[in-house]
């Protein structure tokens, strides 16, 4: 597979890096992020390291059914995967949370809560490593009418929120939405991306770290190792 050369930006991130031999990307979100539906090896992060290769470590910060609101049904800062990502210390974070808000429960009472929420969110993370390239994300595209109470005209009320926070803190985005839109042969359950889902996910994030399109097939995963012999 030819590999396009990498940007400016993760060639500067090498240098920054050097001494531990990597970049860390953490992907921070809800059952999305975390794969929900799709085989192991294929989330969208999964995916998203085999298209960066070596010099690069992406972990999975995903926790099923996260919110950002604080005051939401689960709280992705109360999870322990929260503070896993703030103790990897990594170099890029894609922040991807927004679809568990969209719930009435969440959105109803607490939708004035969601800048701040995320504005704290950001900074929290931030401060974890200040050299650190931070992208957030519009949430994906909802299939028909949706599932789980969460729909697409719920994502839409958000989106401009996100948009707005991302233009005050001139931080870059991703635009997770159009990369499914459309796409409702790409999702487990109309929510949920599926492989080729995730593989479109994975696609956009390595757009924006690489600023290159993703060419050729994505790998498969490395066979996990056989267990040990008994002796």
């Amino acid at each position: 597979m030819n590999r396009p050369l990498v940007s400016l930006l993760a060639l500067s991130l090498f240098l920054s890096s050097a001494l531990a031999g990597e970049i860390k990307v953490a992907c921070v979100g809800d059952s999305i992020t975390f794969g929900m539906g799709v085989a192991k090896g294929w989330t969208y992060p999964g995916q998203l390291q085999r298209m960066l290769g070596p010099g690069f470590v992406v972990s999975n910060f995903g926790v099923n059914g996260a919110t950002l609101l604080r005051h939401g049904d689960r709280p992705y800062d109360q999870q322990p995967a929260f503070q896993a990502a703030l103790g990897s210390k990594a170099d890029i974070v894609i922040l991807m949370l927004g679809a568990n808000d969209a719930k009435l429960l969440n959105w109803g009472p607490h939708r004035a809560e969601f800048d701040p929420d995320y504005r704290w969110l950001i900074a929290q993370l931030q401060a974890s490593n200040p050299t650190q390239k931070l992208f957030i994300c519009r949430p994906c595209w909802v299939a028909g009418a949706g599932k789980y109470g969460i729909t697409e005209p719920g994502i839409e009320q958000e989106i401009p929120i996100i948009d707005n926070i991302a233009a005050s803190l001139h931080l870059p985005e991703i635009d997770m939405h159009a990369a499914l839109e459309a796409h409702p042969e790409d999702f487990v359950d109309t929510v949920h991306p599926n492989k080729g889902g995730a593989t479109l996910l994975a696609k956009a994030a390595y757009k924006a770290i690489t600023s290159n399109d993703f060419q050729g097939e994505v790998p498969p995963p490395a066979p996990s190792p056989a267990p040990a012999a008994t002796p």
